[in-house]
């Protein structure tokens, strides 16, 4: 494994779904209040580095509904409250931050999200978020495919179990990018 280094001008942070309607439900092999804490610190960091930090939520009221065997919530449910789509304080949202609203899996369809980075220079894209199988690993996809070198942080990721979580991080992600630690990212944005 190459060591990591990280050109601050050219990365941006991008943390997946850390709001009132995700991170109450069960997480692993990481608590959702660690998924949040360490992803917390990265913002930290890379706003003190003058990097782009990124909020990225689901608008949970308006998903876009797709045929599919499996669903969030059934399209005729009523609508949950605005407040599940909020990010939670703990995440760290700041002024100056970016905020992505997203009506399905991946950060990147259906918003301006590629836009956004790419009016920044950026070219690698640090990414944390829950859940590992579905919301972070939605959005490496896309980007890779839109030319974006992707940073995905394994302890600062979490889904539904952690059987799910380690499939991905040993069998697909280290085909679509680098895999580290929060401590190897702080130290590489240093």
């Amino acid at each position: 494994m190459s060591p990591l280094q990280l050109d601050p001008a050219k990365t941006a942070l991008v943390l997946i779904d850390l709001q009132n309607g995700i991170v109450g439900r069960p997480v692993a092999p990481h608590t959702a209040a660690e998924i949040i804490e360490r992803s917390a610190r990265l913002a930290r960091a890379f706003r003190e580095k003058g990097a782009p930090v990124v909020y990225v939520r689901v608008d949970l009221a308006n998903l876009l509904y797709l045929p599919a065997d499996e669903y969030f919530r059934s399209p005729t449910d009523p609508p949950p409250p605005a407040s599940v789509s909020e990010l939670v304080p703990e995440a760290g949202f700041q002024s100056g931050d970016i905020l992505i609203t997203k009506r399905h899996w991946g950060a990147f369809a259906g918003t301006d999200l590629e836009q956004t980075l790419r009016q920044r220079g950026i070219e690698t894209i640090v990414l944390t978020g829950i859940s590992t199988n579905i919301g972070v690993e939605s959005t490496a996809r896309q980007g890779t495919g839109l030319g974006f070198a992707f940073v995905i942080v394994e302890d600062a990721c979490g889904t539904t179990d952690e059987v799910t979580h380690r499939s991905v991080f040993e069998k697909t992600f280290p085909r679509l990018a680098r895999v580290r630690k929060t401590e190897e990212v702080l130290t590489a944005l240093a």
